[in-house]
């Protein structure tokens, strides 16, 4: 993380780290070898600035797009953004990145010989995002996933070298579900940038319109819609407790964190009565604790 971590305040890079506290889940906790906690926070701050990329929350000041080789009023367009930071990662497999985050990335991909696809991937959903703002089926929400989220567990697998064909298999359940959790969270949010990730063929089932999601709290029909998503979710985050049970040691206790995050959201959505509309419901350090238990003893 040289670079990064030493970077001064202001500095491209160190707001986008700082966001790793308010994820569901730990992103590098002190418990795991600190090679490990460089890899994985090299690889969130590549996440995260791809994400900040597509929803338009980079630093003000334009830094950012000057460091990717455009001019700072280009900030605003997202889709040039996008493209000069897939530049950008072209060249940490070939060359020399100018972005502070991918220069701290290139050391972990070669360390751990990281291949671009999953990196690009995050890349393609955020430029889906820019195109595409409702989703008609929730096959179609899957697919997204699978760019958007699906490649995150695939490259924690590959960091700590426990990557199979099974264990992939899990793992894109479990991001998925996590992906799933963050939309049910961020409903009004999502929509106050003209997006909806629940999807269409749902909101007509449940008769919730757009209106709907806009008021400042739930009715009935849409606490209905948003308890049938979380339901969905659940059941991939099934899919949990034998992934942590096919890996050992710390790698078992980082793996029950990711699940239990998604658990404990889930039962923050719930004990909200399913209305996300005021805000999102967060789960508290306790209730994430307890899951990690919980997750633990059912793994295998």
């Amino acid at each position: 993380m040289t670079g990064v971590r030493e970077a001064h305040p202001g500095a491209p890079g160190r707001s986008t780290l700082d966001k790793a506290a308010d994820e569901n889940f730990p992103v590098a906790p002190f418990f795991l070898p600190r090679a490990w906690r460089d890899d994985l926070m090299a690889v969130y701050g590549y996440a995260r600035l791809v994400d900040d990329i597509g929803d338009g929350d980079l630093a003000p000041g334009g830094r950012d797009a000057e460091l990717l080789g455009l001019d700072k009023e280009q900030t605003d367009d997202r889709l040039a953004m996008l493209d000069a930071f897939e530049a950008d990662l072209h060249r940490v497999f070939d060359s020399t990145p100018r972005h502070p985050l991918l220069v701290a990335l290139q050391p972990t991909v070669r360390r751990r010989g990281l291949t671009p696809e999953p990196f690009l991937g995050l890349i393609e959903a955020n430029r889906q995002d820019q195109t595409v703002t409702r989703y008609e089926t929730y096959e179609d929400l899957l697919a997204y996933c699978e760019k958007s989220a699906n490649p995150v567990g695939r490259l924690v697998l590959a960091l700590t070298g426990t990557t199979s064909p099974e264990r992939v298999r899990r793992s894109d359940a479990v991001c998925t579900a996590l992906q799933i959790v963050e939309h049910l969270q961020d409903v009004a949010e999502d929509l106050a940038r003209d997006r909806i990730y629940l999807p269409a063929e749902d909101m007509r089932r449940f008769h919730v319109s757009e209106k709907d999601l806009a008021a400042p709290s739930a009715n009935s029909s849409v606490r209905s819609l948003v308890a049938f998503e979380a339901e969905r979710a659940s059941r991939l985050l099934n899919e949990g407790p034998p992934l942590v049970g096919s890996v050992h040691g710390r790698l078992k206790l980082l793996l029950a964190g990711f699940v239990a995050g998604g658990r404990a959201a889930l039962k923050a959505v719930h004990a909200a009565g399913f209305d996300v509309l005021p805000g999102p419901p967060k789960p508290t350090k306790l209730s994430l604790l307890r899951e990690v238990g919980a997750t633990l003893r059912r793994e295998g």
